[in-house]
């Protein structure tokens, strides 16, 4: 067995025990104890953030997917592990929220300052919809990160939605943004939640950062 292959089982072992809701930090002085690695998802409202951390934990319903774009409006933790190895955080989609614009300036400002302050954070994920490519609200998020020395993986999500010829160009076009940006890791993450393509992969993305 290859290395690779052994963090893979490693990681689907890991994320097939113990995974539970932790709480929601609509500010910073509510965020846990910085105790346990974590890994941070954040992505364009609608993107498939919620389906994806469904599948790559394999439950149903471990974080809710909203028809109304933007619900997510707290930084929302879960534990992973028994004892805890480390933790997910779903946070706040950005882009086109049904919010007023101080309750969005008000997001923008907690992740923003969790970016920038949170020694737990090993890796953020960045969520980009496999049929539209990197959009200028994600290159926004990408400059924070790079602004914050936080390392991240961009990711597209539903990556059956598109031809495979489609695909190749989205992420040949995605790899070439990502070279741009310092903090971004040159591996893109193709993903399909609904089909379960690329989740064993990145799975095993996020134990190895976990373990960095």
């Amino acid at each position: 067995m290859t290395a690779l292959e052994e963090l893979e089982k490693d990681a689907e072992r890991l994320f097939s025990g113990r995974v539970e809701f932790l709480l929601s930090a609509p500010q910073l002085k509510f965020l846990p104890e910085g105790d346990a690695p974590e890994i941070a998802f954040c992505g364009r409202s609608n993107v498939g953030k919620s389906s994806l951390l469904n599948a790559l934990t394999g439950r149903k319903a471990l974080a809710r997917a909203s028809v109304t774009p933007g619900r997510t409006q707290e930084l929302n933790f879960f534990e992973v592990g028994e004892p805890t190895q480390f933790r997910l955080v779903d946070m706040p989609g950005y882009g086109f929220a049904k919010a007023p614009i101080k309750v969005v300036d008000k997001w923008k400002a907690l992740v923003r300052t969790y970016l920038r302050g949170r020694a737990a954070l090993k890796r953020t994920l960045v969520l980009v919809d496999a049929r539209h490519g990197v959009k200028a609200v994600d290159l926004e998020m990408m400059r924070m990160l790079d602004e914050a020395a936080v390392g991240y993986r961009l990711v597209l999500t539903k990556a059956d939605k598109v031809k495979a010829s489609e695909l190749a160009d989205v992420l040949g076009a995605t790899e070439a943004e990502a070279r741009k940006h310092p903090a971004a890791f040159p591996q893109v993450h193709a993903t399909s939640a609904e089909m379960g393509m690329g989740i064993g992969e990145l799975r095993a993305a996020v134990l190895a950062d976990v373990r960095t």
